[in-house]
Parts: structure tokens; sequence; C-alpha cells
């Protein structure tokens, strides 16, 4: 019993990894000069059968930090208006401060070591946090300084899909395109198919590894 405990845990599934999802919408491509105007993330727990599921979610509209850029493009393509009194935005410290504050906390109860973004094609959304983090001057940085799991990878992998909404109807889960890129629509339907790929891969007994193949040579 006490070994099949173990293998529920969370800690134990990612190298010690705490996975957390992250989607941002912006004012550009560029995390150095470019806006961030939304930010969504939702931490993820496993159960005591080993399954992985969504946990807490956390979300704030941001007001664009002094002097950064917007590009009428990227607005367009958001349909934000940075500037609108109803959006009840926070300063980037603000929202970190609340994520990085629950990240830790979730990180804490599981024993992990240090948390790693989720997101679809993660490199973006990773380098926005990480520069709406230099600039807010938050020291206690819960997330690895480049290491991320991107869904696009996974879902071209495990589902022959690349793109989030196609890879979530291959995946059977529902999307809806009007609701797409909103930080917080966005966000929950990329955790969903990271938690469907993941267990897919345990119910076909990739995780964890049988004892005598925890070893096996690839190829």
């Amino acid at each position: 019993m006490a070994e099949i405990t173990a293998q529920t845990r969370l800690n134990e599934r990612f190298r010690g990894y705490y996975p957390v999802v992250i989607d941002v919408e912006t004012g550009g491509f560029n995390a150095q000069t470019d806006a961030l105007l939304e930010i969504a993330a939702v931490t993820l727990k496993m159960d005591k059968d080993g399954w992985l599921l969504p946990d807490q979610t956390f979300h704030f509209h941001v007001s664009p930090f002094e002097g950064a850029n917007l590009e009428p493009a990227a607005l367009a393509f958001t349909g934000i208006d940075p500037f609108s009194a109803l959006r009840g935005a926070v300063t980037e410290e603000e929202a970190l401060t609340q994520i990085f504050k629950g990240v830790r906390k979730g990180l804490k109860a599981a024993g992990c070591q240090r948390a790693i973004v989720v997101a679809h094609n993660a490199s973006f959304d990773h380098g926005f946090v990480m520069a709406a983090a230099e600039r807010a001057e938050i020291k206690r940085n819960p997330f690895h300084p480049f290491a991320t799991f991107d869904t696009a990878t996974l879902a071209g992998l495990a589902l022959g899909q690349t793109v989030l909404a196609k890879a979530c109807k291959t995946a059977g889960l529902d999307f809806n395109n009007k609701e797409a890129h909103s930080a917080l629509y966005d966000t929950c339907k990329t955790a969903e198919l990271f938690c469907t790929i993941v267990n897919r891969w345990k119910a076909l007994g990739g995780w964890p590894l049988p004892p005598d193949e925890s070893n096996f040579p690839i190829g």
C-alpha cells in the first residue's frame, strides 16, 4: 500500500517539478518591450489514484507598464482595450505576487522542488512572465528560469495537432473559438489538454514504469 501511495504523489511524476499552466495576452510579441495585458494560471494536483487534475485558478487583467509598446494588430487580435476601467486591471507586480504566492503554497504542499511553466507555445508565455517579474523586481520567482512543458509539442506527438483548438477537439475536449484568446479560457483549456495527454500516457501503462522497464533503452 505504501508503494501505491508513493506512486500517486505529484512530486514523483515530473522529476520534482510542480506544473503550473499559464497563458498571457499581450500587446505584441516582444516580452522586453510589449505590454503584458492579461495573465491566468492553473495549478495542478494528483488524486489518490495518480490521475492529474486542474486545481486552483488565478486570473488578472494587467495594466501596461510605463513605456510599454502596444501594437495595434495585437490589440485587434485579442480585442483588449488596455485603458478600459471596466477591466479592473492591476500592476504586473500585484498580479505576479498573487500568482507566485499561490504557486509557492501549492509547491510546498505537493513536496515539489520548483514550479515549471506549462503553456501552449510555452517559450512565449514563459518569456513574458520572466520579463514582468524582472521589471517588478520580484525576488522569489518560483518558476524554473528556462525549462518549460510545451503542450503544442506534446499535442503534436500525442494527437497529431499543434493548434490548441484542434488539439482539444482531437482529444475529445470542447473548445469554443468565440472564447479563445482570453487568458483565462485558454489557460483552462490548456490545463485540460495537458492533463488529458498525461493521463492517457498513464492509462497506456507509461507511468509509473514497471520496475523491470524503468531503465529500458530506447531503440
